[in-house]
């Protein structure tokens, strides 16, 4: 399929055909201080993240991914808005969420925001990693937990917003997911509000830019 087919801004398409800070090294000659990994189930994409860190700061990342346009796109993004200005801090570094990526980005077609958590998720883990490898461990937060929804089974409204984000869009497919309301049933109500909020988010139009 040629490029000019494809339902992305000029910035991705960029960061996808010349990536930027693709570790091009073996993980022994690079010598990270931290490492990150995450997968997505539904599109098959692996990420992995390295870091170095100085007086706090990130001041080199590298990362290397078996993914689609939208997550080399992504996280080759993420990859300079970390380094920029001699590197964030590990603080800032954490807060980074897939909407300000995708933001950088000038948007993401609606069908691949799923991709954009990847490189996210992979910096918390590789930031939690190096708190690990330098004896830091009191630094490690634990993330906030998400609201629980399905008491019978568990379900957390993160897991409803992440299952619309890898393309979930009725609630039949999420209660094959996730088992949702399938016990007492009481929160399939809520369960639909919630879905239908993010589908109406990230679903509105064909290109979702983060607002």
């Amino acid at each position: 399929m040629s490029e000019t087919n494809w339902n992305y801004s000029e910035k991705v398409k960029e960061h996808f055909f010349n990536p930027k800070n693709v570790l091009k090294v073996s993980e022994e000659e690079y010598n990270a201080d931290g490492v990150g990994e995450n997968g997505s189930p539904v599109c098959g994409d692996l990420m992995r993240i390295y870091i170095k860190v100085k007086d706090n700061k990130i001041y080199d990342l590298k990362w290397k991914t078996f993914g689609c346009a939208s997550a080399i796109g992504s996280t080759s993004m993420l990859s300079e808005m970390v380094t920029a200005n001699k590197g964030m801090t590990l603080e800032e570094a954490m807060e980074i969420k897939p909407d300000d990526i995708i933001k950088e980005l000038g948007g993401l077609p609606a069908n691949k925001i799923h991709c954009s958590v990847l490189g996210d998720k992979a910096l918390r883990a590789a930031i939690k990693n190096y708190y690990r490898n330098s004896n830091q461990t009191e630094k490690i937060t634990v993330e906030k937990e998400s609201r629980i929804v399905c008491e019978c089974l568990n379900v957390s409204e993160d897991e409803i917003k992440m299952e619309v984000l890898e393309g979930v869009k009725d609630f039949d497919t999420l209660q094959k997911r996730t088992k949702i309301a399938t016990a007492c049933g009481k929160c399939e109500p809520e369960a639909r509000e919630i879905l239908d909020k993010y589908v109406k988010q990230y679903f509105k139009t064909d290109i979702y830019t983060g607002e």
